[in-house]
């Protein structure tokens, strides 16, 4: 298989993934970033999004990973989550309420408010719902 490389999502809780795959998409801070077989080494940071990986044959899996870092080595790529989980295992319903909880935080001029921390809430809800999204797309097309 000289047309693949190994994969591994890991977090601060588990190793999520590991295996051989032809191809990682990430969501890095400048937009989505590809990954084939021979990419030159990077390090880049990686913001809240999905994660695709695409086995041999076009099968692939999806991830989401609430941001961190992706090394790129000849054989591997390393992905190193703050956290991460399947797609499939994203809550839909929760990822709505954490995202309604964070616009009523900026609307409430009274509160409290670490507008920092509420910004952070409020975009890795938004991507959980577009990995969400994008998960619901492809089931769609297939």
């Amino acid at each position: 298989m000289a047309n693949s490389f190994t994969c591994n999502i890991v977090s601060a809780e588990a190793s999520i993934f590991s295996g051989s795959v032809e191809q990682v998409i990430a969501s890095g801070l400048m937009g989505d970033l590809g990954v084939l077989p021979g990419h030159a080494p990077l390090l880049t940071e990686l913001q809240p999004g999905p994660i695709r990986v695409i086995y041999d044959g076009g099968k692939e899996d999806n991830f989401f990973v609430s941001g961190g870092f992706m090394e790129v080595q000849p054989n591997v790529v390393t992905i190193l989550a703050d956290s991460a989980a399947r797609a499939a295992d994203l809550d839909e319903a929760a990822a709505q309420e954490a995202r309604q909880q964070a616009l009523r935080a900026f609307n409430d001029k009274s509160s409290e408010l670490d507008y920092t921390r509420a910004a952070a809430e409020l975009a890795e809800a938004v991507a959980q719902l577009r990995t969400i999204q994008q998960l619901r797309k492809k089931a769609g097309k297939g």
